[in-house]
């Protein structure tokens, strides 16, 4: 049972239940709050002590009338639950503040690169919508890309120039290669043919090989398995995760801004000109 003050004590089996590691790997906060009322006998109040919070915000997050999605609000809602490294890290954090800083508190501050994390892609997805329409240069890296750019009703198919105009926008996007082995191992990992799946990676190449009128786009072929799902648009890039078990688009997507010397911006771009250097055009 927690106490009155300080981070609440929820049992330490609690953390290890299917239905707690869900909601952590899923950033469901409102699910997590739940949970914690459930094993650790704690009231609104006494959350939004501990994290932070009015009561009123956590009574929002708990009914589903608000996510949360800012990193420093993620670390104090960890610590305020006093969540042990292996629930902070299916949370998408690193291990406790104590760990990391030998008991000094953790400026979130002296890494800005990433500004933002959202649930999924769909919460982030009017801000990067916004980006794109804006932005000169548009790098993709997918397994198939119909959901993201291939399709009419894609994310950033509406964001892309319609006329010659548009010319100027340079578009580089990486799609999976439907021949190799990696394409036949990620079709197992979600549940799903690879004569599917490789059929959807030609699908978008056809539908983004009609762009080439409007914008200055160039389509790849990588043969490893994927691992990372990125959107980059000039000094702004959206990062989700591929595994087993769930698609990109599913995991949580941080927003990491380029800096004069954080490394996330960098390392992304780095192993995305990497990948392009060893894949073959198609487009």
């Amino acid at each position: 049972m927690s106490t009155a003050l300080g981070p609440i004590d929820v049992p330490d089996w609690a953390w290890e239940r299917i239905e707690v590691r869900k909601a952590l790997r899923a950033r469901d906060i409102g699910a997590v709050f739940r949970h914690v009322q459930q094993y650790a006998g704690a009231s609104q109040a006494r959350i939004a002590a501990a994290a932070g919070m009015t009561q009123a915000r956590v009574n929002e997050i708990i009914n589903g009338r608000r996510e949360v999605s800012r990193l420093d609000v993620y670390e104090r809602i960890a610590d305020g639950l006093h969540m042990p490294d292996d629930a902070r890290h299916l949370l998408g954090l690193a291990a406790s503040r104590e760990k990391r800083s030998g008991g000094a508190a953790f400026d979130l501050a002296a890494f800005p690169e990433v500004v933002r994390v959202y649930a999924a892609q769909n919460s982030a997805a009017d801000e990067i919508q916004q980006q794109a329409r804006e932005a000169e240069q548009l790098d993709v890296l997918a397994v198939r890309g119909l959901g993201l750019i291939g399709l009419n009703d894609s994310l950033l198919r509406a964001c892309l120039p319609r006329n010659q105009g548009g010319k100027g926008l340079r578009v580089r996007v990486l799609l999976l290669d439907p021949e190799s082995e990696a394409l036949a191992q990620r079709a197992a990992e979600i549940g799903e043919s690879a004569e599917s799946l490789a059929g959807g990676v030609r699908l978008a190449e056809a539908r983004l090989r009609e762009l080439a009128d409007t914008c200055d786009i160039s389509v790849y072929r990588y043969r490893m398995l994927p691992t990372w799902r990125l959107i980059r648009t000039d000094s702004t890039m959206f990062v989700s995760a591929f595994d087993a078990g769930w698609e990109g688009h599913e995991s949580a997507t941080y927003k990491v801004m380029e800096t004069p010397h954080g490394p996330l911006y960098r390392g992304f771009l780095r192993m995305f000109e990497a990948i392009i250097d060893d894949a073959e055009r198609t487009v």
